[in-house]
């Protein structure tokens, strides 16, 4: 039995702190027990998989092991080298290949590392779909047979300039104006994507932390935190700018500003977005997570579209886009995701072209466009620590029955609605954190609501 920490293994991919938890010898069994999985689901077929790598310190070693841990089992890897997640993503998907494992921690301080893995289409391997199943095999060391030959490595370098060409189809770029805009890169993967993208536009980046650096020398590549956008929202303003955007450290999450230096809500863009498509596409489904944002309901409902609420979690949404045939989907915490003809997955760069082609023909600022779609008064994501996974559990039971005469809907931990507020409560999937969102018709509302929760939770 090789031992292995189990908590890394996570609902939507693999995490922990880099050497500690996940190093060289831990990602070689990883790669040899997702190696197993696929093989199991493809009997007979001489695989191809995608193997890509982020700017972390620790990835170039990681990659390798992840590498050989593929060809010893027989298994040819494509490796497209430096990339952002979506990047990883779009190379799967269009060039046809049998799966994917990016070695890559996201937005994590830079002792994390990780790797996200997929199957053909870029079809993602979340905890419910096999990511578990990688620890057991990995744990019981169960793995197939090393090859008596091993498995080929060739280096496939043009896919960012292919996922741009593509992406370029989906919205006209001769219609998007000049627009002046900070971009902070965070020193990761965002900078490769935002310079290819914004070379075929006519807009003026102002670039701010573009060098890769898995140090992150400027701050986190966290853009949900503020004390990360500080700087860039500062600069917004002073240099008079009609918007900026914040990729987070994996590039697969767009955090977008308007001129003001204001963040805009995740639900409205995800809703203005959702009514891009639908009137493109009418009647069609739009899929997001079940976290309070009215908005988006509206926003689907208004243009015809038919909304699916999901889980939280960006496999999650994926695999109830593929299984509803939804068009688009958005996550709360910025994921933005396209169904296109290979495939689902985050397509930050279609998101802000069609963005960027919608503001240019309107005769407004971003706040101005923005502005009508502040009807709901929202207390962003609320998280409190609890002792331990059975005080959670606790917690959302009190809560519930406190609130039984509420609407429940039981999509991801529980959600209440009343007439004029309503509100999720839910567990995260990562630690014992219970995490309170509440919206409400009005500020008034929200506050009493949301204080009255907390002091319920953290009493």
């Amino acid at each position: 039995m090789t031992k292995i920490d189990k908590s890394i293994f996570k609902a939507y991919d693999i995490r922990g702190i880099y050497p500690d938890q996940l190093d060289e010898e831990g990602a070689y069994q990883i790669a040899r027990g997702y190696a197993t999985l696929i093989q199991d689901e493809n009997p007979g077929k001489k695989l191809k998989i995608v193997v890509g790598y982020d700017m972390r310190l620790s990835s170039p070693s990681l990659k390798q092991r992840v590498v050989e841990g593929l060809i010893d089992s027989g298994i040819d890897v494509v490796d497209v080298g430096l990339v952002s997640t979506p990047t990883f993503y779009f190379a799967v998907a269009k060039y046809g290949y049998d799966g994917g494992m990016q070695v890559s921690a996201s937005h994590n301080p830079k002792n994390y590392s990780g790797l996200k893995m997929t199957r053909a289409g870029a079809v993602p391997v979340s905890g419910d779909t096999g990511i578990m199943q990688i620890h057991d095999l990995v744990e019981s060391q169960k793995f197939i047979e090393l090859a008596e030959k091993k498995g080929s490595v060739e280096n496939r370098t043009s896919v960012l300039a292919d996922l741009t060409e593509d992406h370029f189809k989906h919205f006209d770029a001769s219609k998007i104006k000049p627009f002046k805009i900070v971009v902070d890169a965070s020193n990761a993967m965002g900078a490769l994507d935002i310079e290819a993208f914004f070379a075929k536009l006519p807009c003026e980046v102002i670039k701010m932390n573009f060098k890769l650096d898995g140090n992150f020398p400027a701050h986190e590549a966290n853009p949900m935190l503020q004390e990360n956008t500080e700087d860039l929202r500062k600069r917004i303003v002073a240099e008079g700018v009609d918007l900026g955007i914040a990729p987070d450290g994996d590039a697969d999450r767009y955090f977008f500003y308007d001129e003001k230096g204001n963040e805009v809500r995740q639900s409205i863009l995800r809703g203005l977005m959702a009514a891009i498509e639908l009137d493109e596409h009418p009647g069609a489904t739009v899929a997001y997570d079940i976290r309070p944002g009215r908005i988006t309901q509206d926003m689907i409902l208004e243009h015809g579209g038919k909304p699916v609420v999901t889980r939280v979690g960006h496999s999650l949404i994926k695999e109830k886009m593929i299984e509803t045939g939804a068009i688009f989907g958005g996550e709360s915490s910025g994921h933005y995701f396209y169904k296109l003809d290979y495939g689902v997955f985050e397509c930050p760069l279609i998101l802000t072209g069609k963005l960027l082609e919608y503001l240019s023909s309107q005769d407004k600022t971003f706040s101005e466009v923005m502005k009508p779609y502040y009807k709901y008064a929202h207390s962003g994501e609320l998280n409190t620590k609890m002792s331990d996974r059975v005080q959670v559990e606790q917690k959302l039971s009190e809560v519930k029955e406190k609130f039984k005469d509420g609407k429940l809907v039981l999509i991801d931990g529980i959600t209440i609605e009343y007439p004029d507020v309503w509100f999720n409560l839910r567990a995260s999937n990562t630690e014992p954190v219970i995490r309170l969102t509440v919206e409400a018709k009005d500020e008034q509302t929200m506050e009493k609501w949301r204080d009255e929760l907390l002091e319920m939770i953290r009493g």
